[in-house]
């Protein structure tokens, strides 16, 4: 019999001025959601769990030092080592820890910054099947265009944590239905 997961931690942002978030869909953090204990190559066992649950395009690096977003894709992020603090949602949003095994989910249009990290700090990320790349840093003109494609990205078909059916899923699909 395997543990229960424990919902994902969610935050919503509102847009401030310059960052226009997401309106609909909340930023979904879960919590040690990839275990990597006793794991000696966390960024393949992460990138395995992203492969297998259908999340496309994975890569490796770090989180930008400045605030930015995506305005025609959803996002995940995994921390597989190290430590960072995080502001999400522009601003005006939320300054967060993360470590590793944490998952975050940004929704399309949310932004995000890294204030601070730790010099081993390896972070993996990878988008849904559906949706198209961009970098937005804020400016007035990227803003027009994303509050126009922002609702036009198609919600995930899988969880990136559980595949499937899991939370995000069932978290942004009651969500958007509204």
């Amino acid at each position: 019999m395997s543990a229960r997961r424990p919902a994902p931690e969610t935050y919503l942002f509102k847009d401030d001025g310059s960052i226009p978030n997401n309106p609909d869909l909340p930023l979904l953090i879960y919590r040690n959601g990839i275990s990597l204990a006793g794991t000696p190559d966390a960024e393949t066992r992460v990138s395995d769990v992203l492969k297998d649950n259908g999340w496309v395009g994975i890569w490796r690096n770090g989180i930008y030092p400045y605030v930015h977003y995506h305005s025609q894709i959803h996002e995940a992020l995994v921390i597989a080592r190290g430590r960072a603090r995080v502001r999400f949602g522009g601003e005006k949003g939320e300054e967060l820890d993360v470590a590793p095994g944490d998952v975050i989910v940004l929704p399309a249009g949310t932004g995000h910054q890294c204030l601070w990290e730790s010099p081993d700090l390896s972070v993996i990320g990878a988008y849904p099947p559906s949706g198209k790349y961009d970098l937005c840093r804020g400016s007035k003109f990227e803003r027009e265009q994303a509050l126009a494609s922002i609702p036009q990205v198609p919600l995930p078909e899988t969880d990136p944590v559980t595949g499937g059916d899991g939370p995000l899923t069932q978290l942004w699909r009651a969500k958007s239905a509204r």
